[in-house]
């Protein structure tokens, strides 16, 4: 399954949400009025964004790391760590 499409989706709901929270601020503001929309109050609203941004976050990273893992796509695995003191005999260079 894809996950950039995830991703944008999470992106999009996050900007409405803000939209919609700014606009409930807004009123709130401007008037004495305190709209609420399904019981959400205008900071609800921001943290559904901070959520689905985090989400959004959080999945692009995870996909980041998992497509740049060394040897993963290859399906080998990274070469064990040498000594930079030794060459490629296992020698140590400075004592010659």
């Amino acid at each position: 399954m894809p996950i950039l499409p995830l991703i944008d989706l999470l992106i999009l709901m996050g900007s409405a949400f803000l939209a919609v929270g700014f606009v409930l601020k807004a009123v709130d503001i401007t008037t004495r009025y305190a709209p609420t929309l399904l019981g959400f109050s205008s900071i609800d609203f921001v943290v559904m964004t901070l959520i689905c941004l985090a989400f959004a976050i959080t999945l692009a990273a995870r996909n980041w790391v998992q497509s740049n893992e060394v040897g993963r796509a290859e399906g080998r695995t990274p070469e064990p760590w040498t000594d930079p003191k030794t060459n490629s005999d296992g020698e140590d260079p400075r004592s010659k």
